[in-house]
């Protein structure tokens, strides 16, 4: 094909500077049009940071660590559960060398499968009162205990096992999703997670069972005794229903709700609900709030295959498929220094897998989902220090937290 020929004018007399403007800018143009385009390369995308896990107490060995946690009293030690029945106290340094049993209730406590000593929370007074609150799996029958103890002495580091007060009792049906976590949230009142009872598939449909206790979240007032040993909060979903619906349920239809943790700068509460066949997920529990199961699992009709009234149920922030992991371990949306780079956003792991992920979200949304660590052994749960600091508890034994690779 011929090219065509630019004919460009040469002016012999005077002209004004934005005539010359003008005729430069026209054969700029026609010059530029004709000049194939030129395609470049994007941008590069900037790699996301590399990330490991390092032991944080390399000193000190668990058996079987499912919770970390402080009284939030301004004081410093870190407390551990372990699953068998004891809690352990030390100070919060890299160097510490011993663990001392903080409370002792192995004989209370069936710890096979998924049960025993899993749960703990201090009264948000506890340096007043020396209130503490620990979820347990009972022996003979299977039954799960919400109970107090009371620490005393000038540090309150010394608690009587006879001091215990059961606050909320029911039976456990099987050895499988116990729940377990409890925690006060920032309203001051107790949070309480219990899994649907086990075995398959929810098969009493305890967790859409409004007069169940199980496949719940439960919200208690500890400061008062209307139901003997606590109260309901006036505004729980069902408080003062005359339907037989529990009073004390906060939000229903979960399936495992392992861990759950409170942003300590919004206050939202997040919860990892393990899956059955498909998916894991990510909730963002509210008042009242029905989280789908057994009627869906994650964001997919499961009992009903179809037609799930999908409608009326709450999906999950972020759900994944179980070639990625088969129990998630919720964590906790991170607020520490140590890692700005993951600052206001939330990690969480699978147990099964050993996946360490961290999660972005904006306006309750999702906006990206990021693998840091692929390696980072059996996560059962994650904690908080007083500054904000995220750890992760490897049920094998040891406490470790996220560091950038060098």
């Amino acid at each position: 094909m011929k090219k065509p020929v630019l004919y460009v004018r040469i002016l012999t007399k005077p002209v004004r500077t934005a005539s010359i403007v003008l005729v430069f800018s026209v054969i700029s143009f026609v010059i530029a049009a004709l000049v194939p385009a030129v395609d470049r390369p994007a941008a590069p995308k900037k790699k996301p940071a590399d990330w490991k896990l390092e032991n944080a107490f390399p000193n000190l060995t668990f058996q079987r660590p499912v919770e970390f946690t402080y009284p939030n009293d301004g004081s410093n030690p870190i407390f551990v559960l372990e699953q068998e029945g004891k809690i352990r106290v030390f100070d919060n340094k890299s160097d510490v060398k011993t663990a001392p049993v903080f409370l002792d209730v192995t004989k209370k406590v069936s710890d096979e499968g998924e049960m025993g000593l899993l749960g703990l929370a201090f009264h948000p007074d506890f340096r007043k009162n020396g209130y503490l609150y620990i979820y347990y799996t009972k022996r003979k029958p299977l039954e799960t205990v919400i109970a107090r103890y009371q620490a005393s002495g000038s540090g309150l580091n010394v608690v009587n096992p006879s001091t215990e007060t059961v606050i909320l009792r029911f039976d456990q049906p099987y050895d499988n999703h116990n729940g377990g976590k409890i925690a006060f949230g920032p309203d001051g009142y107790l949070y309480i997670a219990t899994g649907d009872g086990g075995a398959w598939g929810d098969q009493h449909n305890n967790a859409q069972n409004l007069s169940a206790w199980l496949g719940k979240i439960l919200r208690i007032d500890i400061n008062k005794t209307t139901k003997g040993t606590y109260g309901i909060p006036a505004d729980n979903p069902f408080a003062g229903n005359k339907e037989g619906h529990r009073e004390e349920i906060y939000a229903y239809g979960l399936r495992n709700p392992w861990r759950f943790s409170f942003d300590r700068k919004t206050g939202q509460m997040w919860a990892g609900d393990v899956g059955q066949n498909e998916f894991e997920e990510i909730d963002i529990i509210t008042k009242g709030g029905n989280y789908g199961w057994r009627l869906k699992e994650a964001t997919r009709c499961y009992n009903p295959r179809n037609d799930c009234e999908t409608g009326k149920l709450i999906d999950p922030i972020h759900h994944y498929v179980r070639s990625e992991g088969t129990s998630i371990t919720g964590g906790v949306v991170y607020r520490g220094t140590r890692n700005t780079l993951l600052q206001g956003k939330y990690l969480y792991a699978d147990y099964a897998s050993g996946k360490v992920w961290v999660l972005t979200f904006e306006n309750d949304k999702k906006t990206d989902n990021q693998l840091l660590v692929s390696n980072a052994g059996t996560i059962s749960a994650f904690g908080e220090d007083a500054a904000g600091e995220a750890y992760l508890l490897d049920h094998q034994g040891t406490i470790k937290r996220l560091s950038l690779a060098k």
